[in-house]
């Protein structure tokens, strides 16, 4: 098994890359996806979120409201680390779960981006850092994903810079330009990760 690290900056676009590595046979473990489930109604996770920050982060429905939570946290780096000290290590169990079930020759791609902010790089075999620079980021945010502007900036302040992200990097992927650049960059990417996952199971 080789364990892959892929992480990278809001807007970097790194949630295209870990889909089109999934296609390639990857198997892909999504912390975000997997932080959405262990704070779904009637979890453990989610008693522990509204403990923590009231139930006005909830929705009428009872579900979690992330944009109230959201504005609560981004702003507040000891809120943020008060969330984050209750989500991931439900998301790290979940995670170890899925690995355990991928196979002994599968190449398993952990999408996790905080990876750079929670010093993660040393649990995996090599990291896949998606880097686009700041201002494309919050282009696109804003642009793509209808952000304010001060939403974005701010989103991305709470985050690693892109000297930092690159800094753990074993492999780059440029994503500044269009997306048809990005599906040649990402074939090398698996060639290179199936490589190593070959090599690593030689005798």
């Amino acid at each position: 098994m080789l364990k892959v690290g892929l992480t990278g900056g809001i807007g970097a676009g790194k949630s295209e890359v870990s889909r089109l590595l999934a296609s390639y046979g990857a198997v892909l473990v999504d912390a975000d996806k997997i932080a959405r489930e262990v704070v779904e109604p009637g979890t453990l996770g989610l008693a522990a979120v509204v403990e923590a920050f009231g139930s006005e982060i909830l929705t009428a429905e009872g579900t979690l409201d992330r944009p109230a939570l959201g504005s609560i946290v981004f702003s507040d780096p000891e809120r943020l680390a008060t969330l984050n000290a209750i989500v991931h290590p439900l998301v790290g169990a979940r995670s170890q779960e899925l690995e355990k079930e991928a196979g002994p020759d599968a190449v398993v791609v952990h999408d996790v981006p905080l990876l750079t902010e929670n010093e993660l790089a040393p649990l995996y075999d090599l990291v896949i850092v998606v880097d686009a620079a700041p201002e494309t980021q919050l282009d696109r945010l804003v642009r793509l994903r209808g952000m304010a502007e001060s939403e974005a900036r701010a989103r991305m302040s709470a985050q690693a810079t892109r000297e930092q992200r690159r800094a753990i990097a074993d492999l780059v992927v440029d994503n500044d330009g269009p997306l048809e650049d990005l599906e040649p960059q990402v074939r090398e990417v698996w060639a290179e990760l199936t490589r190593r996952a070959a090599a690593a199971d030689a005798p």
